[in-house]
């Protein structure tokens, strides 16, 4: 059996894919990639399958017509074979000896009884517009090289977040909680990372920088022009997220697993409402209204813990100066954190 699934959503990738391919083959026989072609125009499935036939026992291809990264999340799903499965975006790469490292490791969760449920591993920033690096490391939440549970994880910071880049889940757990992410569907991410928690009894945390996440070009889902043209999608992102799971009956089980992701949504609801704020139509300023409402039917309690804290009132000052209040509250937050 191998150890670990790459899944890897491909569309008109022609440019740099073969780069995030060679750093994961560094994980040999062990691993199993999974390309998925998604509906691409570029040669993107050609070079998909030359690797396929290069390293038939590593590399499967999988052609799709169009149906956004989710559904190229969901195909690999499906297909893999790894006791673990980790996504990777086909401009991303992993650093190759964090990865013969994590292979070691998962060699040794694959003889215990009950394998850990998650993984976890840094990630790394790669700025295209001043040439910098950030690395996003846990060393302050959880507990190092050994198994630990959510009881025992420490607090993290307004600007730390558990993302794909960092998890690795074991297969079957998702398999195993519906995980069924959206098609056509941006920042479906989100849901990956968050919807499974619950379910996750067990943890191991390793400080390497496995992960090389390229962020900065001008078409990125996360520049701030797009992210405000696809604000609908972000919406329904955050509808599902809120959907997912009853956080007062996680917070009966796991106290500070509750807490992160009571920390993790507010964190959404704050972009939703801000890019409906830059956005400033009288539609986009209703769909905020309807977004607070519909968080308010499904838990009116965390409705109101949520909307007044700190994080969330970034995107409920009233009035208009206060939504440019917002707006600049925002933009600096990201010159801090480099959140995106």
């Amino acid at each position: 059996m191998k150890l670990l699934t790459f899944a890897v959503p491909c569309y008109n990738s022609q440019a740099y894919m073969e780069h995030c391919v060679e750093t994961l083959l560094e994980g040999g026989d062990d691993v199993e990639i999974i390309l998925v072609d998604d509906g691409s125009k570029d040669d993107t499935g050609a070079i998909a399958d030359r690797y396929a036939a290069q390293y038939p026992d590593i590399v499967r291809v999988v052609h799709q017509e169009n149906g956004g990264h989710g559904e190229g999340v969901n195909q690999g799903l499906r297909r893999a074979q790894g006791l673990y499965y980790k996504v990777v975006d086909s401009d991303d790469w992993a650093d190759v000896d964090a990865l013969r490292k994590v292979i070691a490791k998962l060699r040794e969760f694959s003889q215990m009884e009950h394998p850990v449920d998650m993984l976890v591993c840094n990630y790394v920033y790669e700025h295209v517009e001043d040439q910098t690096q950030k690395v996003m490391r846990y060393t302050n939440v959880f507990p190092q090289n050994r198994v630990f549970t959510w009881d025992e994880i420490g607090r993290f910071r307004p600007s730390q977040y558990l993302l794909m880049h960092s998890v690795f889940y074991r297969t079957q757990l998702l398999r195993g909680c519906g995980l069924e992410l959206p098609k056509h569907t941006f920042y479906v991410d989100n849901i990956f990372v968050y919807q499974p928690l619950p379910f996750v009894k067990t943890l191991y945390y390793m400080d390497l920088d496995f992960y090389r996440y390229f962020i900065g070009r001008a078409d990125q889902s996360v520049n701030e022009q797009v992210m405000v043209k696809r604000v609908d999608q972000q919406l329904r992102v955050t509808r599902i997220m809120i959907d997912s799971h009853n956080l007062r009956g996680v917070a009966a089980q796991h106290r500070r697993l509750s807490r992160y992701m009571f920390n993790y949504l507010s964190m959404m609801m704050t972009i939703s409402s801000v890019f409906l704020i830059i956005d400033g139509s009288p539609e986009a300023l209703g769909k905020k209204t309807e977004l607070w409402e519909y968080l308010r039917t499904v838990d009116s309690g965390i409705y109101h813990k949520m909307k007044y804290r700190s994080i969330s009132a970034v995107g409920n000052f009233p009035g208009y100066q206060g939504r440019k209040l917002s707006v600049r509250l925002y933009r600096l937050a990201r010159r801090i954190y480099k959140f995106n």
